[in-house]
């Protein structure tokens, strides 16, 4: 669920075709909010067309659709106290970290990584995600704590395949268009030549979801390019190459909302990791829907 101050279109041009890219402002989505009317509503606007590519946040979907965990109420146990303690301060914050050339300032914080709050979403990652993704420094698996309030965290969605295929009929049905649609996560996957890989799940044919915190590690030590994260799409016809290097355009325009992690967002409002709240993030302007169209 991200942001941007700008609203232009931007034209791009990728493999020599001719893009036009808008990214759509909506209200914020909480939890219940009717994000298929949202959405309805964000095309309406810009006069969707037969072949339009829409990206939607995925973590939007998920927070209206309630997939967020309250971490306060979570009790962490034994290996989640061990991963908060000695793994992120030091295995990340003087080891992984370094390799995986993580910013300055995000290695000073893993090295006062916080213990109580810590172990209660190491805990989270272990149930929802398993042990190779909890071992990540942020962003296990796709769950993840920015642009939420309070101890909240965002789980990705069950079932992304089947929820781009309703987006995409309900599309259908108010407009009388047929558009490409792709749940989209900022979360890096990366290019190995001979594969695309993805430290989180995803269900796009030709990007290998495995090895957790192993394949983020392996992939920024080596440099690799990254791309945000296509996490189900349906109505496409581009390759995976192009998808992603328009995903890419995407992920630039919609920008980064009240922060990139909780601790950007909370110095952004001057509070607490667990001190923001729902009408802080209310006032954050919100561009959940971007919409890809090619121009012949």
């Amino acid at each position: 669920m991200r942001t941007t101050p700008r609203k232009s279109v931007k034209k791009v041009k990728i493999n020599g075709k001719l893009y036009l890219v808008k990214a759509i402002r909506t209200p914020y989505w909480r939890p219940s909010h009717d994000y298929l009317k949202s959405i309805i509503i964000a095309l309406r606007r810009v006069k969707a067309k037969e072949g339009d590519i829409v990206f939607i946040s995925e973590k939007a979907v998920a927070t209206a659709k309630g997939r967020i965990v309250d971490e306060e109420k979570v009790e962490a146990g034994f290996l989640a106290k061990i991963i908060a303690r000695f793994w992120m301060r030091i295995i990340w914050g003087f080891i992984l970290g370094p390799l995986s050339r993580l910013r300055k300032e995000t290695i000073t914080f893993l090295k006062k990584y916080p213990l109580d709050y810590g172990a209660r979403h190491k805990e989270v990652a272990l149930r929802h995600a398993g042990l190779l993704s909890a071992l990540c420094f942020g962003s296990e698996g796709g769950i993840d704590g920015s642009n939420l309030p309070y101890a909240y965290v965002c789980l990705p969605l069950h079932d992304a395949k089947k929820e781009v295929e309703e987006i995409r009929n309900a599309v259908r049905e108010k407009l009388g268009v047929n558009v490409g649609i792709v749940l989209l996560d900022s979360d890096r996957c990366y290019d190995w030549k001979i594969s695309y890989l993805s430290p989180r799940p995803t269900s796009v044919p030709g990007i290998r979801s495995l090895g957790g915190f192993i394949t983020y590690v392996f992939s920024n030590f080596l440099k690799l390019k990254s791309y945000p994260t296509p996490v189900a799409v349906t109505g496409i016809e581009l390759g995976l190459s192009e998808l992603l290097e328009l995903a890419l355009i995407v992920d630039k325009a919609r920008g980064h909302g009240a922060g990139r992690n909780v601790w950007e967002m909370a110095e952004r409002f001057g509070t607490s990791l667990t001190g923001v709240t729902w009408d802080m993030l209310e006032k954050i302007s919100h561009y959940p829907i971007v919409v890809a169209r090619r121009v012949k």
